[in-house]
């Protein structure tokens, strides 16, 4: 195939080394140039035909070779005089370099003798094998990776550089079958749901293999699912021209049902495939509290409950420990795997509450008596001690097979002497604690349920007829209980009580947080009530923890911002955290970071107002958290931009923030932390301290232009400024106007973004504040640009270097610089253009900025491009992308990915040109749709030189009504003379 234009697999790896033998560990290599290793380390292969001798063996599978084979693989029908003298040579020089008995002499030919797993070949067709095995088992993901690692082990083409007619044919063989297992990982990628992601690389394999029907047949699924039908059927058109053109044949018939399929719309054909559920099984035992009629979903647990009891039939005595917070569903999950596993236990079900999360838990003596009884054991029979007691229940049910089910337990102290102690037994256990303390005991952690279950559950308590009526209301309902089982109960029961009750009327009742919990009351049945419990146990410093950490907004928190909360160091707060998990009215939601449930947070909160002392201490929590929060972004920040000025203009911060041993570790805590430290942005904005929120923000810019945080960082800076606006402070306000700025301009908002940043300018001079002056200035130029004003935006360019320079902020000036080297490009000054990102570059580099580095390499690698100095421009493009995808700024790396696809369109690479193009797509781009609709005229333009144009046309027609919406002028011009010869013709 052509490496120049078609896509590449995974880069094979030097083999390692494994267990060594007498020869050591030997590999070979056939997916690739015929090579060999020892203990890791490459072995001579000789001469082409010496390699071509090795190649025909290692592909015989141990087989021995005649010298009559080996010669007409080497040369065909025209070996030489000397064909067998050479033959023998050459087998000779393998000799020496293999270890000793490796290549054999017998029967007048030769063979390799060795491992299977010796030659990649082999590995490969058992890697594809056992995809094969779990992919007809229902495991896509599993037969994905190991195609995945089955490709992995191509280094380029097969038997590259490998003479002979032998080498030829398992050339084209082994090429036939890479592409194979490439279709069978893309049909398993569109099974599992990664359409978007598929489409790129169906795009350069479509172009690298015009007339492979299956992989047509791929793209077009992909762009259906991505909601790309009118390119789908375009890929079909152009297939269908294609194949007349080129064979005088129609489209295969599958290929034609499909476009059939995409034209009717189908549904089904939106859909991945789903994986199988079975359904849990239900029976009624006698002996166990009644199960719940509208018993809803849990069928993992079930089948995952119902599977360790079973094992009771065996060997052992299972036992299983269901944790969880209140109101989750322990107990009904319980009774109802109980009654499902009955057949398992004939000789009996004996059941007890514990009562363990109120004041006074039952005594196990007590429990044993109850037990002893029902199984038949006199009163005069049954022991007072409890060791006596525990030994006469362990006899009686012995040779018995019953299952106990202990509700409620408080702990493992107190569930150990009601279990049984002979196999055939089981004891399924419910608690709010993690018995991770009871030996043996297979421990299930109960989470809310699924908005699928949820509603469900709501619906089967209502009424179909009411809830299919408002089901959006509905969605409301159970997601103000946060899915808890208990929760979504109590508000049915309330709803179904009351007739001339809308739905709506109850999602409205319970979109108040406030009256949340109180809304959630029927009957004896009360959700607060059930979190009381979990509360009053608590030790102080625990309830004191549960309090003020229910107070930050936010999904999660991590560890480090907890003890800030808590003013505690470090390893104290872990083991108040870690004892709140065990209570399970904290969750762990992963290694260092906790979560509440959304109605135990509440909860929490109500607690918080009604119980800590003084009042102020509230405030002085989450005032320690957003202190927390800017020192440590503050860091990230400089670590980041060294050199860069904004630091020492924030807000001075009383608790300490963290420190990073490098740039990667703090990216990585700044990306972790980004929804919790905009939430904490937000949430400080409508407080006393909307400075420190506003300087917050302004510290984590990057997480406006990663594009996975864009919508959250909009939302908190609009918050900010609503605040910022009734604040009468120019300071506070002019900076929130900067962060504005910022979000327009990565959204492509030229007209909002120039309004924001001319306001900031003002009211940041009148404050005497001089960093957002300058900052709006470089603002100012780039949309100035953008908008074609290119005189307007070298002039507050000038500015934005007069202010950076006399803040000593030398990043500032190089910003500048890099973007007048763009004004400069586009006014047709090419020379001035690459001088002028030269300096930049140059610049960030002299103060180790790396983040802006990729800025400035993107301008350079523009500028280059339009010199048609192709080469240059694709280094620099790369080294951008590179440090673009190394800060996690995705948009950015999207536009990038733009740019390489304009230069290799440039530079007449199409393919390469299209691959770049939908990476871009499927990434997103800084500056929002006006952008996308550029990347599709030049996809279009791509699909167009390789023989595509209905898909072409697809594209331009998106871009044509993208820039008419957006307003761009001259790139809908540019969209409709693209379009206007096709449609002529």
């Amino acid at each position: 195939m052509d490496r120049e234009d078609g896509p590449r697999v995974p880069e094979q790896r030097a083999p390692q080394p494994g267990p060594a033998g007498d020869g050591g560990d030997l590999r070979f290599g056939v997916l690739g140039p015929v090579r060999a290793w020892r203990d890791g380390e490459a072995l001579p292969s000789g001469s082409p035909q010496q390699r071509a001798l090795l190649a025909a063996l290692l592909l015989r599978d141990g087989r021995t070779a005649t010298a009559a084979e080996l010669i007409d693989a080497i040369w065909g029908d025209e070996p030489p005089s000397q064909a067998l003298a050479a033959v023998r040579t050459y087998a000779s020089r393998l000799r020496k370099v293999l270890p000793a008995g490796v290549l054999v002499s017998e029967s007048g030919g030769y063979a390799i003798r060795g491992r299977a797993d010796a030659l990649d070949l082999n590995v490969a067709q058992e890697l594809a094998a056992g995809a094969e095995k779990a992919r007809a088992a229902g495991d896509r993901n599993q037969a994905r990776v190991l195609i995945d690692k089955s490709l992995g082990l191509w280094d380029g083409e097969p038997l590259a550089g490998v003479p002979g007619p032998y080498a030829e044919t398992q050339r084209a063989r082994l090429e036939e079958w890479r592409l194979t297992l490439l279709e069978t990982r893309l049909d398993l990628d569109l099974e599992c749901g990664h359409h978007a992601e598929a489409v790129s690389e169906l795009t350069a394999l479509t172009a690298a293999h015009p007339l492979r029907e299956r992989l047509r047949e791929l793209l077009m699924l992909a762009l259906y699912r991505s909601g790309r039908q009118a390119e789908a059927l375009a890929v079909y058109a152009d297939t269908r021209r294609l194949l007349a053109d080129e064979l005088g044949v129609d489209p295969r018939p599958e290929l034609a049902r499909l476009q059939q399929r995409i034209l009717r719309a189908d549904a089904e054909l939106a859909r991945p495939v789903e994986e199988p559920s079975r359904a849990p099984a239900v029976s009624r035992p006698a002996q166990l509290p009644a199960t719940v009629p509208d018993f809803t979903g849990r069928a993992a647990f079930v089948r995952e409950l119902g599977d360790q009891l079973a094992t009771a039939d065996g060997s052992v005595m299972a036992v299983s420990a269901l944790a969880g917070i209140g109101g989750v569903g322990k107990t009904t999950l319980a009774v109802h795997v109980a009654h499902a596993a009955r057949p398992h236990f004939p000789d009996g079900q004996l059941y007890v509450d514990l009562q363990g999360a109120g004041a006074r838990a039952a005594e196990p003596e007590t429990v044993l008596g109850a037990f002893l009884r029902a199984l038949g054991a006199p009163d005069s029979a049954i022991p007072d001690t409890l060791d006596e007691r525990a030994a006469l229940y362990r006899s009686t049910l012995a040779g018995r097979r019953v299952l106990v089910l202990l509700d409620n337990a408080r702990d493992a102290a107190q569930v150990r002497p009601l279990l049984p102690g002979t196999e055939g037994c089981a004891a399924l256990v419910t608690s709010r604690v993690r018995m991770v303390d009871l030996a043996g005991a297979h421990l299930v952690d109960l989470d809310v349920m699924s908005p699928e279950e949820a509603l469900q559950l709501f619906t089967r308590i209502v009424g179909a007829e009411r809830v299919q009526s408002e089901r959006e209301a509905a969605l409301d309902v159970v997601a103000a209980c946060g899915f808890l089982p208990l929760a979504i109960r109590v508000a049915a029961s309330r709803l179904a009580a009351r007739r001339t009750w809308t739905v709506s009327v109850l999602a409205a009742k319970l979109a108040d947080e406030r009256r949340r919990l109180d809304e959630l009351q029927a009957g004896d049945l009360a959700v607060k009530a059930t979190f009381e419990l979990g509360y009053g146990q608590l030790e102080p410093a625990q309830a004191r923890a549960f309090r003020l950490l229910g107070l930050a907004d936010g999904p999660d928190i991590s560890l480090a911002a907890a003890a800030a909360v808590l003013d505690l160091p470090l390893h104290d707060a872990e083991d108040l955290l870690e004892s709140l998990v065990d209570t399970s009215l904290l969750e762990s939601a992963a290694p260092g970071r906790y979560r509440f449930h959304d109605l135990v947070r509440l909860y929490a909160r109500a607690c918080a107002d009604r119980d800590e002392q003084p009042p102020a201490e509230r405030e002085l929590a989450l005032s320690r958290l957003l202190d927390f929060y800017l020192a440590t972004a503050a860091r990230v920040f400089a670590m980041e931009r060294p050199g860069d000025r904004l630091v020492a203009h924030l807000e001075p911060t009383a608790y300490e923030g963290l420190d990073f041993a490098d740039r990667r570790a703090a990216l990585d805590w700044l990306y972790t932390e980004a929804n919790c430290l905009l939430a904490c942005a937000r949430q400080a904005a409508k407080g006393p301290r909307l400075r420190t929120a506003v300087d917050l923000l302004w510290a984590a810019q990057d997480l406006a232009e990663s594009g996975a945080n864009s919508k959250l960082y909009e939302a908190a800076a609009l918050s900010a400024l609503e605040a910022a606006r009734t604040s009468g402070d120019a300071r506070i306000e002019g900076r929130a106007r900067t962060s504005m700025t910022n979000v327009h301009l990565v959204a492509g908002r030229y007209g909002e973004a120039d309004r924001e940043a001319e306001q900031a300018s003002r009211l940041a001079t009148a404050a005497g504040d001089p960093a957002p002056v300058y900052w709006a200035d470089n603002d100012r130029g780039i949309i100035a640009f953008n908008q074609g004003r290119y005189a307007d935006a070298e002039r507050y360019l000038f500015k934005a270097m007069e202010g950076s320079h006399a803040d000593d902020n030398r990043p500032g000036e190089a910003s500048a610089l890099c973007n007048l080297s763009r004004i400069h490009l586009s006014m047709g000054r090419v020379a001035q253009a690459i001088s002028l990102a030269e300096q930049g570059v140059e610049l960030y580099e002299r103060i180790g900025h790396t983040l802006r580095l990729a800025n400035a390499q993107y301008a350079l690698g523009v500028a280059l491009t339009h010199a048609r100095r192709h080469a240059e421009a694709l280094e620099q493009l790369a080294q951008a992308l590179h440090r673009f995808e190394t800060n996690r700024q995705r948009l950015w790396a999207g536009t990038t990915h733009f740019r390489i696809a304009q230069t290799h369109l440039s530079a007449q690479h199409p393919a390469r040109a299209a691959q770049h193009a939908e990476q871009a797509l499927a990434i997103g781009c800084i500056g929002g749709d006006r952008i996308r609709g550029n990347v599709l005229i030049t996809l279009g333009k791509a699909l167009d030189r390789l023989g595509q144009s209905g898909r072409a046309r697809a594209c331009w027609r998106e871009a044509l009504a993208l820039h008419e919406e957006s307003g761009a002028t001259a790139e809908a011009e540019e969209a409709r003379g693209l379009l206007s010869p096709l449609t002529a013709a």
